[in-house]
């Protein structure tokens, strides 16, 4: 029986391939050969699947000649042929805006070029492609419309904004064996302000592909955003694309339509769709996480594209779209967000990675599809026995919503959303019962005659939480706080219901009784919040650190006793506020290093080590929203969930440092530091999805930072491991442990203080 072609194309011209096997080394399951002007890789797919890929050279631009997918012992499927890469760069002018500049000034911080030159790239209420875009927003958060320092002002002008499809001029290539992997790459790319390389990566025992352009660019303030996919595919009777739409139905395209003039955007269900024929089927999706910068909503954008490019040939791939969307169309209340839409970030001369997951299956377009989400557990966050999964800091306001919706019975669907995704701790920062300065966002100052409304929204607030948790789903009310006098932008995480106004005057009591809400605490300043924190067992962290309204934060306050206290626990953990596409792990420049950085500021302190949670800094939810995409959440160490009313367990489980951070692919499902003296070992039980990367184990003296990495590259997809290292605790104070994966994902544990008196430390 002849192989199955799927999609045909005419044979090109092939130039020399000049291709370099020097860092090759033959594996079993994954091989390379050089065979005339083509350079084929075969490999063990995994599920009893092989591939091959055939590339070569076509006047400078890389081909990929064929792509064949087979059952083992059964006949190759040509699924793909003469197609080529496909990338598209939209760069813009990176900002710093008002919202990171108003705190620095307030530290009493002269905002001087190279001030601007350090904060622009967390920026969060930017948004480079939106031109003009000249009006403030968000009480006054985005760029100042006057230009400061060696920042121009606004309106952005549309000489800013430069588009681009790369260029291909290759004149050789290399392969490189990379534990169970093969890397190709390609130099001589060209893409606006980026030149760079192409790259294809392969991983035995997965037909998963990865397609990325590796690029930098010198220029001194670039955002940008990319689009990628396959170009040139042949239009046969049996082409199709699946995807399932917004509402988890099935959708398809049969190439009946005329030709498109550019990329049809797709708001596909799991940022996911397929290419399909008789032979098998070819999905394409984004890297689960890193792709995203963080926005104010969830709404799917559609990250996933066709073009038909005539009668014979079309493209597909995946995208990010040029703007937020328009509050109507979101659908997620009133505000509009569109200046909120920062991108990538380009710091000079870095490696910037835009890819392009592919996954090759010989099956049709659905099952295809449904087979790339194993990678990220169908976007569900996987339940891990003794463990709770608690997502955090979320702006809903659901005080308000319910009420002017009919009342506290009614579930929002913020809560169904979340739930269906896998969290079963949820956590809100503010009832936005329209109290205070802050509007209801997020809980701010009291004012004059609202504290009556303050107590009421409160007592609606957790009374929404009695009354919609279940089971198996708590929903835990907290609260981020502006105006407490400590610094930044708090979350405080209670231990059960408090009450509060902030109006204590000067000889009035600390806490006094009310007949309807009982204790009421009246505070007055920095003391009384932490008076309250310790007297009510509440955890203080600070939510987007380094950003926002916490630029310049904690750095500021990190000799204090507050910062100091065991109840100010450390920061929140989100990527997106400055997303760099050089990061090698998640919120890498700005979480990451500051994590560490608070560990050495304490590591001499008798106080525990600080600690990250994972947050988010999404508003209102709903249908269709990409949940999984855009929220890291933390498992907590707890047998069973608590009730509203007493939420203790989960706070001392996070006191104690009995939680890890992931993005969803990875799971620690325990660890510990075992040994004596300054012989230790890290023991880590690890599962993954995605192909590994590395794990490290990070230490810190006091002064400075240092890591051991250790490749996991030979590890297979879908793997287990338990993780053996030796360390030697001489020179240390503190250590922690984390893993990444391929696709930028992973998970991290809290960091432990050393005791050369402890046989065990920090079994978690």
């Amino acid at each position: 029986m002849s192989a199955a072609v799927v999609f045909v194309a005419s044979a090109l011209h092939a130039d020399p391939l000049n291709c370099s096997l020097t860092d090759y080394k033959a594996v079993p399951g994954l091989g390379a050969a050089v065979v005339g002007d083509i350079l084929e890789l075969m490999w063990d797919g995994g599920n009893n699947h092989e591939v091959r890929l055939r590339l070569t050279n076509n006047g400078g631009t890389p081909t990929i000649r064929e792509l064949s997918v087979r059952r083992k012992g059964a006949d190759w499927a040509t699924l793909a042929s003469n197609v080529t890469p496909e990338f598209r760069v939209v760069s813009g002018l990176r900002r710093a805006t008002l919202q990171q500049i108003k705190p620095l000034r307030d530290l009493g911080v002269e905002i001087t070029p190279e001030v601007i030159d350090r904060i622009k790239w967390e920026a969060f209420w930017d948004a480079p492609l939106n031109v003009p875009g000249g009006d403030a927003a968000h009480g006054d958060s985005t760029p100042p419309l006057e230009g400061i320092a060696n920042q121009p002002g606004l309106p952005r002008k549309p000489e800013e904004v430069k588009r681009a499809t790369a260029t291909y001029q290759a004149r050789s290539c290399a392969v490189k064996t990379n534990g169970a992997r093969l890397e190709v790459t390609f130099p001589g790319v060209q893409a606006g302000v980026f030149a760079g390389r192409l790259q294809y990566s392969v991983y035995k025992g997965t037909s998963l592909i990865r397609q990325e352009l590796i690029a930098k660019t010198d220029e001194p303030s670039v955002a940008y955003k990319y689009d990628a996919g396959f170009k040139g595919l042949t239009i046969q009777p049996a082409s199709r694309v699946v995807w399932r739409d917004s509402a988890n139905l099935w959708q398809d395209y049969q190439f009946g339509g005329a030709k498109n003039d550019g990329p049809v955007p797709l708001v596909a269900a799991n940022r996911v769709l397929a290419v399909e024929a008789p032979g098998g089927a070819i999905a394409a999706f984004p890297p689960p996480h890193n792709f995203f910068w963080s926005r104010e909503t969830e709404v799917n954008l559609g990250y996933v594209w066709y073009r038909k490019d005539g009668e014979t040939t079309f493209s597909f791939g995946v995208r990010q779209a040029d703007g937020e969307a328009e509050p109507s169309a979101a659908g997620r209340g009133p505000e509009d967000t569109r200046q909120n839409f920062a991108l990538y970030s380009a710091r000079p001369g870095t490696w910037q990675r835009m890819p392009v997951y592919f996954y090759v299956n010989a099956e049709p377009g659905q099952a295809t599809l449904q087979a790339a989400l194993a990678f990220t557990h169908d976007d569900h966050y996987k339940p891990l026995r003794g463990y709770q999964v608690m997502a955090t800091h979320f702006h809903t306001s659901p005080v308000p919503r319910a009420r002017a919706l009919g009342g506290l019975d009614v579930k929002l669907p913020d809560f169904e959303v979340m739930k269906s995704a896998g969290v079963n701790i949820f956590a809100p920062i503010g009832g936005g019962g329209g109290f205070g300065a802050g509007g209801g966002r997020a809980g701010g100052a009291s004012v004059p005659g609202n504290n009556v409304r303050q107590l009421q929204a409160l007592a609606d607030y957790y009374e929404i939480a009695r009354r919609h948790s279940d089971k198996n789903f708590l929903i835990m009310p907290n609260h981020e706080l502006m105006t407490t006098g400590l610094g930044g932008h708090l979350d405080f995480l209670l231990s059960k219901p408090v009450f509060w106004t902030e109006d204590r005057a000067a000889g009035q009591p600390l806490v006094e009784d009310q007949p309807k809400y009982g204790k009421v605490y009246r505070l007055g300043g920095p003391a009384d919040f932490m008076e309250m924190a310790r007297r009510e067992n509440i955890l203080i962290y600070m939510p987007h650190p380094r950003s926002k309204g916490s630029t310049g934060y904690p750095d500021a306050i990190k000799d204090t006793a507050h910062f100091r206290d065991e109840h100010y626990r450390g920061i929140g953990y989100r990527w997106g506020m400055g997303l760099d596409g050089s990061e090698t792990r998640l919120c890498e420049y700005r979480c990451l290093a500051l994590f560490d950085d608070m560990n050495n500021w304490v590591a001499d302190v008798p106080t525990p080590p600080k600690y990250i949670q994972a947050i988010s800094e999404t508003y209102r939810k709903g249908p269709g929203d990409d949940i999984y995409a855009n929220n890291p959440v933390n498992y907590v160490k707890l047998d069973r969930l608590p009730r509203p009313d007493d939420m203790s367990t989960v706070v001392n489980a996070m006191k104690r440092g009995d939680y890890f951070v992931t993005s969803g692919e990875v799971l620690i499902s325990s660890y510990a530091v075992e040994g004596s003296g300054t012989d230790r070992t890290v023991n880590a039980d690890v599962e993954w999805t995605f192909p590994l990367e590395f794990v490290e184990v990070v230490w810190g003296d006091g002064q400075k930072t240092e890591r051991q990495i250790i490749s996991a590259t030979d590890l297979p997809p879908f793997g287990r491991h338990r993780f053996r290292i030796p360390l030697s605790t001489a020179g240390k104070k503190w250590v922690r442990f984390a893993v990444w994966d391929s696709a930028g994902n992973g998970a991290l544990v809290q960091p432990i203080k050393l005791s050369s008196a402890m046989t065990s430390t920090g079994s978690r």
